[in-house]
């Protein structure tokens, strides 16, 4: 059985843009609602197939329910700001037990681009789509729901391109109540809460812009790294192992298809403020000016370790360097230039800690400990903010399947494996932050795209005093490192 689906829309964005979004089809997921995830197989640029090489291939993985099912995908043309062409055709369908033959559907895909103007575009997508086996004499039956999905899917390719209001960065009552209950707020934090969001694209570019990432060899830092160099930004990234920041700069490059004089790698153990200080004034003897800096990393130890320098290790990781960082690029940052705190939910459970902030006398907790870290860093970011000059931006993850969740929390990643995002829901947000266009400064808990509460149970906000005694502490603890 063959069909035929045909759609044609206009967006208010230039041909260029509109190509270099949907040439990678990896993007699929976010514009298409029924692709649960889609990986470029082909390291590299994508290309078209040529007759000494085949073209990028692509794995996608669909909605299906209580099944999986997988196509592969080739990039046949790829004629830049006028045509993409790919052919796919279904992997062996799995789940209760169930499979069929490879083949079982193709595809065709074409997406014409014609410029009616500078600043709008005519996108024209038509899919051939071959279900063998099936008779044609049951197409009748099968073409208004494939008439639907062509027109969710021209639906999904305009909202990603169609430039968005601007977002609301003041949380909303509906979802600060949900937040104080807690309980109706905690199955978003799995990968439900971003399969429900309304907007997934990542469509504005960022050529030209530096950013600064922490923690980039795995996980969410990995995945922001891949896709922030997708949207043409120039990384420069701080990692405390050679080698894996070797082989992570080689995953990016494979990955988005950049430019190698486009990504930068520093060494540093982020808990050693000395290495910190070290990797920061390199950045800056190097890079005359930063637009985003990501304080990604984040660790979390099951025992109390101090670090050379008389500091317990998660505190040094988790506030002190990410701090440290913050002021000693301040130089090369300006107030159209934006700073990226990843926090944690554990947050939401403690407020400032006030006394023994080392953990030397009170027993240790290394989940506390890393939560208390977190919180003390969403409150300093709050202080820079009223400074006035570069916004700085707190974001929650949600619950990730991650190397650094897989090792510190061993017993919370399996019970809850079936629910947790992958890495790439993960680090959405923490992109989103960093490439939207207008984006107004705000206190807030960034959490899926929205502006949530980061105070939800009573006495977790910091009072004036407790501040002031954190931005004490903080100075006395770096100023030989300033």
């Amino acid at each position: 059985m063959k069909h035929t689906l045909f759609e044609r829309i206009r967006v208010n964005r230039p041909v260029v843009d509109c190509f270099n979004y949907l040439r990678d089809f990896s993007t699929i997921p976010q514009w298409d609602p029924g692709v649960f995830s889609a990986e470029k197989l082909t390291p590299g640029p994508v290309r078209a197939r040529a007759a000494e090489h085949s073209g990028t291939e692509y794995q996608l993985v669909f909605h299906i329910p209580k099944r999986k099912l997988q196509m592969r995908y080739e990039q046949l043309e790829a004629e830049p700001n006028k045509r993409l062409v790919l052919s796919g055709y279904s992997l062996p369908l799995c789940g209760n037990g169930e499979s069929s033959k490879p083949g079982a559907l193709s595809a065709y895909d074409e997406i014409c681009f014609d410029a009616l103007s500078p600043e709008l575009t005519e996108i024209s997508y038509r899919a051939e789509l071959t279900l063998h086996g099936i008779p044609d004499t049951l197409l009748p039956a099968f073409k208004p729901a494939l008439n639907r999905l062509g027109k969710k899917v021209a639906k999904g390719i305009s909202d990603a391109l169609s430039p968005k209001a601007h977002p609301d960065a003041t949380p909303s009552l509906f979802a600060t109540l949900k937040d104080r209950l807690i309980v109706p707020a905690l199955p978003n934090f799995g990968r439900r809460g971003y399969q429900q969001m309304p907007d997934k694209s990542l469509s504005q570019r960022m050529d030209g812009k530096r950013v600064v990432l922490t923690g980039p060899t795995a996980g969410l830092g990995l995945s922001a790294a891949c896709e922030l160099a997708r949207l043409g930004a120039t990384l420069i990234l701080i990692g405390r192992n050679r080698e894996r920041m070797a082989q992570c700069r080689q995953h990016i490059l494979d990955s988005s298809g950049a430019d190698a004089n486009t990504v930068f790698c520093y060494e540093a153990d982020l808990s050693s403020l000395s290495e910190s200080r070290r990797a920061a004034d390199a950045i800056l003897a190097e890079h005359s000016h930063i637009d985003v800096l990501i304080n990604n990393a984040g660790a979390l130890f099951s025992e109390r370790e101090e670090t050379p320098e008389g500091h317990e290790r998660a505190l040094a990781v988790n506030l002190l360097s990410p701090t440290l960082l913050c002021r000693k690029l301040a130089s090369a940052m300006n107030e159209h230039s934006r700073v990226i705190n990843v926090v944690s939910g554990g947050m939401y459970l403690v407020g400032l800690r006030e006394h023994d902030m080392e953990y030397r006398q009170s027993p240790y907790d290394g989940s506390r400990a890393y939560a208390h870290a977190k919180r003390a860093l969403f409150t300093y970011g709050q202080e820079l903010n009223a400074d006035g000059v570069t916004p700085v931006y707190a974001v929650h993850p949600g619950w990730a399947a991650t190397p650094g969740v897989a090792k510190s929390l061993p017993t919370f990643n399996r019970r809850l494996a079936a629910m947790l995002r992958d890495s790439r829901m993960g680090a959405d947000t923490i992109v989103w932050l960093a490439s939207c266009a207008s984006l107004p400064p705000s206190n807030a808990l960034w959490f899926d795209r929205r502006a949530h509460t980061a105070n939800v149970l009573p006495g977790t906000a910091a009072s004036a005093r407790q501040r002031q005694r954190l931005l004490n502490y903080l100075d006395n603890a770096l100023q030989a490192y300033l």
